[in-house]
């Protein structure tokens, strides 16, 4: 299962099978989930100062096919043009990447796809639980990580930082004995104790940047 997988699952009500947050949320987590993945898999960097590429942008390093249409579709479009920073990135990787995640997920028996219509007319789309077995191993995974303290392993580490990056932890979780306060620290502190001073705590860093300035931008833009 990818990251996207897991975190799409985790933001999707069960039974509505509608996104249990804002869309845009939602999309940007899926692009950073995405960017870390292929960081995990070594297949792009950050770069680093001194190199060939301006330092912070994301540049391709293994554009061989991953054998996943999602990823390889993520890397396909990181490396048409310039090197870019994440938060660039994360417009370009997010567009239709919300139904392609779906679908895989369908495709796999997790989620069925419905379509229906608002007041007859307007047409709409949901994805409601199929086998939820393994969200509820990654819920549990995650209440292992956060609540009881077990070291994470990377992908769940990734997990935490992303949602930490939308305020996700503890409606995550749900009732756990734990304040959410409390959550949101030790998120934190997973993200930057068990990722160290890796690429992939760089690129989760930079992701979770990108998405508050886009979603401040997004906020400012429907205001004004």
């Amino acid at each position: 299962m990818l990251l996207a997988e897991d975190l799409l699952l985790l933001l999707t009500d069960d039974q509505s099978g509608k996104a249990s947050l804002d869309v845009t949320r939602v999309d940007l987590a899926l692009a950073g989930a995405v960017l870390v993945e292929l960081v995990t898999r070594e297949r792009v960097a950050i770069a680093q100062p001194g190199g060939p590429v301006k330092a912070g942008r994301v540049v391709v390093v293994d554009g061989s096919p991953t054998g996943d249409g999602i990823l390889d579709e993520g890397l396909r479009r990181i490396a048409t043009g310039k090197p870019r920073k994440p938060e660039a990135l994360l417009p370009v990787l997010r567009k239709d990447l919300r139904r392609a995640v779906y679908g895989q997920l369908a495709s796999r028996g997790i989620v069925r796809e419905e379509e229906g219509k608002i007041l007859g007319l307007f047409p709409t789309r949901s994805w409601p639980a199929v086998d939820s077995q393994h969200e509820a191993m990654v819920r549990a995974a995650l209440r292992e990580v956060l609540v009881d303290g077990r070291a994470p392993t990377l992908t769940e580490a990734s997990l935490v930082s992303l949602l930490q990056g939308i305020d996700r932890v503890p409606k995550t979780l749900g009732e756990v004995g734990v304040p959410a306060r409390e959550l949101r620290r030790r998120a934190k502190t997973i993200a930057t104790g068990h990722l160290g001073n890796t690429a992939v705590h760089k690129a989760v860093e930079a992701v979770n940047a990108a998405m508050v300035a886009s979603i401040a931008a997004a906020a400012a833009a429907g205001a004004s």
